[in-house]
């Protein structure tokens, strides 16, 4: 078993050629839906932050990973293996859901690419939680694990197919459709989409109290 800094590998299921799950041994590690963990290998002096997956009630900790071409570590955890052991660091992060918000407001989480992950997280985590997930991606085979959210509720915009809820950029579909003002936002994924959101939602009348980041890239 790994020890109090040490995470076992459990699983490394692929989504796409390119992206990929990594399950791990819990060891009981305690974390808010929206925190992030750093990971790395033993004697090696880099590691890389990547958002939890999983819900809080799992009995796994899981992290979304897309490649990352020539980067130093993400194309080496997608040959882990079962037994294999990464050292982690954290959890840490403050994007999270204030809790006795949750069952009262609803929530427009929008993401680019594996800044889904934390949304993936929440929804896990509360299963009474009132949410709409806008996902932008290039291609519908980038729509990780879709299935795990009420279909009524998640809207996929794909910039280079026809096969998503909406042809075009989440910021598109925010420009065309209208909004809950009530609600809060979180925003996360590429630098570029998460400020141009949130200069959109603005414009559409939302308070800069409603609206979180969290910028991946």
């Amino acid at each position: 078993m790994a020890d109090k800094f040490f995470l076992e590998v459990q699983e490394v299921r692929e989504l796409t050629p390119s992206t990929y799950v990594i399950r791990f041994d819990r060891q009981n590690i305690q974390f808010k839906a929206g925190q992030y963990i750093g990971l790395g290998f033993k004697d090696y002096p880099y590691m890389r932050d990547y958002s939890i997956y999983s819900g809080e009630n799992d009995d796994f900790l899981e992290v979304l990973i897309k490649e990352v071409q020539d980067g130093d570590l993400s194309v080496k955890f997608k040959l882990c293996a079962e037994g294999n052991v990464l050292k982690y660091d954290g959890p840490f992060g403050s994007f999270i859901l204030n809790e006795k918000d949750i069952s009262e407001k609803h929530f427009t989480f929008v993401a680019t690419g594996t800044g889904i992950a934390p949304f993936h997280s929440f929804v896990r985590s509360y299963p009474n939680l009132n949410y709409t997930i806008l996902h932008g991606v290039k291609n519908s085979s980038e729509a990780y694990d879709a299935h795990h959210y009420d279909k009524n509720r998640y809207i996929l915009c794909t910039s280079k197919d026809s096969k998503g809820n909406f042809k075009g950029r989440v910021t598109e579909y925010i420009r065309k459709n209208s909004i809950n003002k009530d609600g809060f936002f979180f925003l996360c994924g590429n630098g570029g989409m998460v400020y141009e959101v949130y200069d959109l939602l603005q414009e559409k009348g939302v308070s800069l109290d409603q609206i979180f980041l969290e910028v991946y890239f």
